[in-house]
């Protein structure tokens, strides 16, 4: 049988299609790229903003209409937060909600018609790397928890995802350690809340980080998205450690304090100030990037302008822009003054502008030096155009003929390209203008 998964949002739903292709492959079933040639096709869904829930709806649609023979599998925060709208969208046979996620594939088969063997809960990616190679990855996604304890006021994603549920650092440092006899050079560790990690279990994010440096031999190590409130003033002691990659996500959303308290954040920007500081002086050229929110209800033109000043003050070095949109069963959706959608528009494309200046100003800042390169993607067959990351999570486009998928290499950095969004390293006189490369290449 021939399995494609599918997912849109947070590196958590990717971490979770790498489980189930890997629990899937044990079974003997195969893993495919393309929706089209699929028996079966899973999707985790997203709903973190309302657009996502938008474009979950739309994704649903177009893996129908791409293979109408398929069974149609959908999982993720829509599905559990829209069970009965989902299970009526033609073309779903099947939703399983997040509580339910670890029994997946089990729940999959047996709807198949199939007695699969019993697959002990919690395990994650299976004992093939073609689990993630099937699916054109080369960074293994790691989960560590699942759900978080707070509730910001926007967020929906903790209503979807529930109680917080910890791994044991053992599964985690096996799973790791499983990675990287496959050959994957380099892990993400990911969750709905990564710095509350432990909470359940009387362990930390730090313990968890601490034994998986001592008990693992895998090159390169990242966290995804941490809350600023949940680091002990020794935590970037670790980053001593160079396996521990020079770049944290550090989710802000908001640059003024009395906005931030009607989020229900728990860090004020002094706080988080100090610790951008602190890792900042500890580590060269550390790359913070961040999340924001533009208008967010009683933003005013006041708060507006102290949020920019603090970002441009910070100078992240990549920033994910949203603006707020409504959501029904949170807090923030029933909180009076809500800002006008134009006035929202109008601060989001100012950030971008913003965001875009600051980016281009952290990426020369690289400009001169050397590199240690993950090569991820070949951007054409006949040309040996190559989209790779940087330690500091830095994307860089080179013309190599001897770079090869999923291998660790070192370059110089060169320039910068022309529209600000890579770095780049010249070997050769290349057939097309590096500088457009960044125009076939996301915006990550």
């Amino acid at each position: 049988m021939f399995i494609n998964f599918q997912a849109l949002g947070c590196r958590l739903n990717e971490a979770e299609l790498e489980s189930w292709a890997g629990q899937f492959m044990k079974l003997g079933h195969q893993v495919t790229t393309n929706a089209a040639e699929a028996d079966v096709v899973v999707f985790n869904s997203c709903a973190v903003t309302a657009q996502a829930d938008r474009k979950s709806r739309q994704q649903i649609g177009r893996l129908q209409r791409a293979n109408p023979e398929a069974k149609l599998i959908v999982t993720g925060c829509h599905a559990s937060l829209n069970p009965e709208a989902v299970k009526n969208t033609l073309g779903v046979d099947l939703v399983i909600d997040n509580q339910q996620k670890d029994q997946l594939v089990d729940q999959t088969l047996r709807f198949l018609g199939e007695q699969p063997e019993s697959l002990r809960v919690g395990t994650q990616i299976g004992t093939s790397e073609n689990a993630l190679l099937k699916r054109g990855r080369h960074r293994g996604f790691i989960k560590i928890q699942d759900g978080c304890r707070y509730r910001c006021t926007y967020c929906i994603v903790t209503i979807a995802r529930g109680a917080e549920r910890s791994r044991s650092r053992q599964d985690i440092v096996d799973e790791i350690n499983q990675m990287h006899r496959q050959g994957v050079q380099e892990i993400a560790l990911t969750g709905v809340h990564v710095g509350g990690y432990g909470s359940d279990i009387d362990s930390s994010l730090y313990a968890l980080l601490s034994e998986i440096l001592d008990h693992t031999e895998i090159p390169r190590i990242r966290l995804a998205s941490v809350e600023p409130w949940d680091l002990p003033d020794h935590f970037f002691k670790l980053f001593e450690n160079d396996r521990l990659m020079p770049h944290m996500h550090l989710p802000i959303q908001s640059g003024c304090d009395s906005v931030l308290r009607r989020m229900a954040r728990r860090c004020k920007t002094a706080e988080f100030e100090r610790l951008v500081d602190q890792v900042r002086s500890l580590v060269t050229l550390f790359n913070v990037t961040t999340d924001l929110i533009t208008g967010f209800p009683g933003e005013t033109e006041q708060e507006w302008r102290q949020t920019v000043g603090f970002v441009e003050k910070l100078g992240f070095g990549h920033m994910h822009i949203f603006t707020y949109s409504a959501r029904a069963g949170t807090k923030a959706a029933r909180l009076p003054d809500q800002v006008e959608q134009a006035t929202k528009k109008m601060r989001s494309r100012e950030m971008h502008l913003l965001a875009a200046r600051l980016k281009q100003q952290e990426l020369s800042k690289h400009v001169g030096r050397s590199a240690s390169v993950l090569w991820e993607q070949q951007m054409s067959d006949s040309v040996d155009q190559w989209v790779g990351y940087t330690p500091h999570y830095h994307k860089i486009a080179a013309f190599d003929a001897n770079i090869r998928a999923a291998t660790i290499g070192d370059v110089s950095i060169d320039s910068v390209s022309s529209d600000g969004l890579l770095l780049q390293h010249h070997l050769s006189q290349p057939k097309v203008a590096i500088g457009d490369l960044a125009q076939h290449v996301s915006r990550g």
